[in-house]
């Protein structure tokens, strides 16, 4: 199983990290191990070592079945659910790792940095990206996201990633996230919502 991740995918998160507007020539890929899923409701114990802690919360997509070089066109059969999930950061590493031009993959593949919620079925929804979701710590809420928004479509995406890697069923992609990121602490409570539906429910430890 692979988890596929994507950066720079909101103008205003690019603006909000980067100071920039760009869209980026082609999407940003990376991946995070297997090791850094967390799902089922589990706690989240934050590393002592990595510094300051960020959530981004985003769409996540489940591949469905095996492809290749898929086309644009067809990309939709190849996903059947979709949840929101938490890409962690360890935002002061990822600066250190940027200015050596160095991978993400320390600051964004740590155990846990890939927080998933429960799955639906897209056939609940008419547009996978005509979507708002939003991120709630200790009940305020900390993050709005609207799926129209991505710089890149979750179909571009597919198409894209597809290219390099196949695909296989089981996979998952995190599509990037929205403008409003921030640091979790001990005992913080994230609640993710998918439309008005709570799909993620979890504790900081």
């Amino acid at each position: 199983m692979k988890i596929f991740a994507i950066g720079m995918n909101y103008l205003q998160h690019n603006k909000e990290l980067h100071e920039t507007l760009d869209k980026p020539e082609t999407p940003v890929v990376f991946l995070k191990p297997d090791s850094s899923l967390l799902k089922d409701h589990k706690p989240f114990f934050i590393p002592d070592d990595l510094g300051r802690i960020e959530y981004e919360t985003e769409l996540v997509v489940r591949i469905c079945r095996l492809g290749k070089t898929i086309p644009q066109r067809f990309a939709n059969r190849y996903y059947d659910a979709i949840t929101i999930g938490i890409d962690f950061t360890a935002r002061e590493l990822q600066q250190k790792l940027r200015e050596m031009g160095q991978p993400w993959e320390l600051c964004k593949g740590f155990d846990g940095a890939a927080v998933l919620g429960d799955w639906q079925s897209v056939d609940r929804y008419l547009d996978i990206q005509t979507l708002d979701f939003h991120l709630d710590i200790n009940e305020s809420t900390v993050q709005k996201g609207y799926t129209g928004d991505m710089l890149y479509k979750v179909d571009e995406l597919i198409a894209y990633i597809s290219r390099y890697f196949t695909l296989k069923t089981g996979d998952i992609l995190f599509t990037g996230t929205p403008v409003g990121v921030g640091p979790v602490k001990i005992d913080d409570h994230l609640e993710g919502y998918l439309e008005d539906k709570k799909v993620l429910d979890f504790y900081c430890k």
